[in-house]
This record gives structure tokens, C-alpha cells and sequence, in this order.
């Protein structure tokens, strides 16, 4: 199976990233407006990242070994969005 290589872009840099050895999860914040005004949804990318010869890449993919790795900051960045999203501020 071949491994897909994505670019990493600094247009809208990550608010958070949670890593363990080569594998990371960034959680990227977006505003957005509604009729009651804006509010920030959050999504959440998880990556790889390992060298090519001199190049460093990310990737989508995971052997075994690193799934328990994947598992655990997908669930880091849950609870950061989880407690990100349900904070109310009162005015």
C-alpha cells in the first residue's frame, strides 16, 4: 500500500496538537457565523510523520504498532474540543 504524503500549510496553523512519538493530532479552529453570531467548530487532523530520504512527509496511514498511538491523541483531542466547545462565556 502506498503512503500518501500531504503538505503541511501555515494559512490556518493548528490551535492545538497533541503528539506521542511520530504521531500527532491537531485540532484546527474555524469561525463561523449563525443567526446568534459567530462561534468557533473545531476540526481535528491525525497524522504520521516519518522521513523520505532527506524529506520529512506525514502521513494518513498506521501499521498495528502505532494504532494504539493514533487511538490515544484522537481521544486527547476530543476532550479538548469537548471542553473547548462546551464552554458557555456569559456577558
Amino acid at each position: 500500500m502506498a503512503k500518501k504524503s500531504t503538505k503541511r500549510s501555515n494559512n490556518n496553523p493548528p490551535e492545538k496538537v497533541f503528539r506521542i512519538g511520530f504521531v500527532s493530532a491537531s485540532v484546527f479552529a474555524h469561525e463561523i457565523e449563525t443567526d446568534e453570531g459567530p462561534i468557533t467548530i473545531r476540526s481535528v487532523s491525525v497524522q504520521k510523520r516519518y522521513k523520505d530520504a532527506d524529506e520529512v512527509k506525514y502521513t494518513a496511514s498506521f501499521n498495528l504498532a502505532e494504532l494504539p498511538q493514533a487511538v490515544r491523541v484522537l481521544q486527547m483531542a476530543q476532550g479538548y474540543v469537548e471542553r473547548a466547545e462546551a464552554e458557555i462565556i456569559l456577558d
